[in-house]
């Protein structure tokens, strides 16, 4: 902390006690107490990085910031790093001027809080209460916990302003919960900052207010509990007790940092260290994809291995072809499904890559990765999904992927059998990243757990998907025929998929099925939780929502879409839009272009809050997931050439 005097010319002072908004768009107004005067609070004197990405000197403005990936693997985010600031840290700044008649030190303390995804720190009801989420609120001050309220030093009665700096940064888990702790060590990675804007506030008091515990100690130390819970700090300052402490004023910078994330495709790929062995496959590695600790600490993405459910096993046709290029037609597709005898189908699941980066391959020029569906021969009979998936996690965000998809359809409007898949999934399932607790009888345990699984408080599985696929738009068990609603776990019956399709289904013969998803894991605590088809309505625009049954873990809407306006050009956008209160799902030609094509809120599914990664994948999915699809899996040929996708860009802000 450093003090400094500063000559002003003559100020007449605004005198209130508590708390006054900031609305000068020069400076922040006088704010005074019977003890002292409070003006010019700037958080970030340091950072010049306009929300346009432009370098101003103007102070009073919104900032924006990238995360710096650098040493995240291993430390969480930092915000600043020690690259973007001198010395890693914001430097704030305010002028306060003693009022009383002797000198005099006083108390002060900043605060960060996530605008962007937050729970409202009022109750929505009651609003002296604070609200019951709004201490998952993601908030800290100084990076130790244990530093309460700093001193100014001692401030003369010479009714003039004196400069007091600091310096602060955001950090991840930033109450200490032990929770997020290992062996010791703070593992703030475990609760990494969130993207978004960020708002700060300043608090100054006199030092008889901290040593009397007037400003109580969870207060004081955000880490400590009160009630069971964390006591958000906005809340207590802004509208509890805290707005009646005297000779206390709170400041609440008028303008944001925004902070943003934006992992490089083309930074490489780390290897699953339990999936692929450097003895086994070291000659397929390469200086921007393998397990060299060099890789692991700067690579952002990492192939993605998926879990192959052996109850997906599908009998397919014991043909090849490159259903996209041959002109692979509707009569070729029948005839080949009645050709063959059951004991001439081969009997598989979708396989996996037994070879490491042989089928992802990160592009440090074009900052790019591509996904190789890879092609097989006979006898081999491989229909293999790929993938990538991020490496560090976040908790809500506004996920924008830019991606050119391989296209789904082929000019007779055959599906070559992939579905394409745009998705988040928990980071980890161990109890720090556990999932807010289900109260009303509680979370299906276990993602294959079946109907009779047991029903837990809490977990850690959580995922929210984009699966665009050639599917029928419909919620199966309200408008196709009885039949086809037999096709769910193990009452599948595969005859059952020779009645014929309602005619609306054959006239958008050309559509895909752009279906949204959250695995809620089917907890019973939303108050219009349902099963069955119910519509949702979105600003005019109506989804309708589909669950099996009140056991089944996961809630989807569908929308049609066009497969070459989708996966036709050269790139398209996808956005995951997740909030604490809702999830919107977005598509569009450019990120400026975007329109809603799901959309869930937490009014009628569990809407999750830990930390999850994304993954952008093409994959063989049995058809026994998507009950009246136009095609079967089963009767798709094998893919004859390499099938290929690409990720441009990711963004999370």
């Amino acid at each position: 902390m450093q003090l400094k005097k500063l000559i002003l010319l003559p100020i007449i002072p605004i005198i209130l006690t508590g708390f006054i908004g900031c609305t000068s768009k020069t400076k922040t107004p006088e704010v005074a107490t019977g003890a002292f005067t409070i003006t010019d609070f700037i958080p970030w004197t340091n950072w010049k990085i306009d929300s346009a990405g432009h370098e101003s000197e103007n102070m009073m403005m919104d900032k924006a910031i990238y995360l710096d990936y650098t040493d995240a693997m291993e430390q969480g985010f930092v915000i600043p790093s020690i690259r973007q600031t001198e010395d890693g840290f914001f430097h704030m700044e305010f002028r306060i001027r003693n009022t009383g008649t002797a000198p005099a030190s006083f108390s002060y303390k900043i605060y960060y809080q996530n605008e962007s995804y937050k729970f409202p720190e009022r109750d929505t009801i009651d609003s002296t209460k604070v609200h019951p989420y709004a201490w998952e609120n993601f908030y800290g001050s100084w990076e130790e916990v244990g530093k309460t309220f700093a001193e100014t030093g001692m401030i003369p009665a010479d009714k003039e302003f004196h400069v007091v700096t600091d310096h602060f940064r955001i950090v991840g888990n930033p109450r200490d919960e032990q929770r997020y702790y290992a062996n010791g060590k703070n593992d703030r990675w475990k609760r990494n900052p969130r993207v978004g804007n960020y708002s700060f506030m300043l608090v100054v008091t006199t030092t008889d207010n901290i040593k009397s515990k007037a400003v109580p100690e969870h207060i004081q130390n955000i880490g400590k509990i009160v009630d069971n819970s964390f006591l958000n700090p906005y809340f207590y300052f802004l509208y509890g007790d805290g707005r009646r402490l005297k000779n206390t004023v709170v400041s609440v910078f008028p303008y944001h940092l925004k902070v943003i994330a934006k992992p490089d495709p083309g930074a490489g790929i780390y290897l699953p260290p339990n999936h692929f062995t450097s003895e086994k496959h070291g000659s397929f590695f390469t200086k921007n994809c393998g397990l060299d600790s060099a890789l692991y600490r700067t690579a952002q993405f990492s192939q993605f291995v998926h879990y192959i459910d052996p109850g997906t096993k599908f009998s397919n046709i014991p043909v090849i072809s490159d259903v996209l290029n041959d002109n692979y037609s509707l009569m070729d597709y029948n005839w080949n499904k009645q050709f063959y005898r059951q004991d001439e189908l081969v009997a598989t699941t979708p396989s996996t890559a037994s070879v490491p980066c042989k089928t992802v391959v990160s592009d440090p020029v074009k900052h790019s990765i591509t996904i190789i569906n890879p092609g097989t021969k006979f006898g081999e009979w491989k229909k293999q999904n790929v993938g990538v998936i991020s490496r560090h996690g976040f908790i809500y965000g506004k996920w924008t992927v830019k991606a050119k998809l391989t296209e789904l359809l082929n000019q007779n409007n055959l599906w070559n059998g992939l579905t394409n898949a745009i998705w988040l999934i928990t980071m980890n399932e161990a109890p720090w990243n556990y999932r807010r607790d289900c109260n009303n009888e509680g979370y299906m345990e276990n993602y294959y757990g079946g109907q009779q699984d047991n029903r837990v408080k809490n977990i850690g599985y959580s995922e929210i998907d984009f699966e665009i696929l050639k599917t029928v738009p419909y919620c199966p068990s309200y408008i196709m025929p009885p039949a086809y609603n037999h096709g769910i776990d193990d009452q599948y019956d595969q005859a059952n998929w020779n009645i014929p399709l309602p005619e609306e289904i054959r006239n958008q013969n050309d559509d895909l099925q752009v279906a949204c998803t959250n695995w809620d894991m089917a907890c019973w605590d939303p108050q219009n939780f349902n099963a069955g088809c119910n519509p949702v309505i979105y600003k005019n625009q109506v989804f309708w929502a589909h669950r099996w049954d009140r056991n089944y873990r996961a809630i989807t809407t569908k929308v049609p879409a066009s497969d070459n306006e989708i996966f036709g050009g050269e790139y398209y956008y996808f956005q995951i839009d997740w909030q604490p209160d809702r999830i919107i799902w977005r598509i569009g030609p450019s990120k400026d272009k975007l329109r809603v094509v799901g959309y869930v809120d937490s009014k009628i599914t569990s809407i999750p809050n830990n930390q999850m990664l994304l993954i952008v994948s093409q994959e063989f999915h049995n058809t026994r997931w998507w009950v009246g699809s136009t095609y079967q899996q089963d009767n798709i040929p094998f893919p004859e050439n390499d099938i290929i996708g690409e990720v441009l860009e990711v963004t999370i802000e």
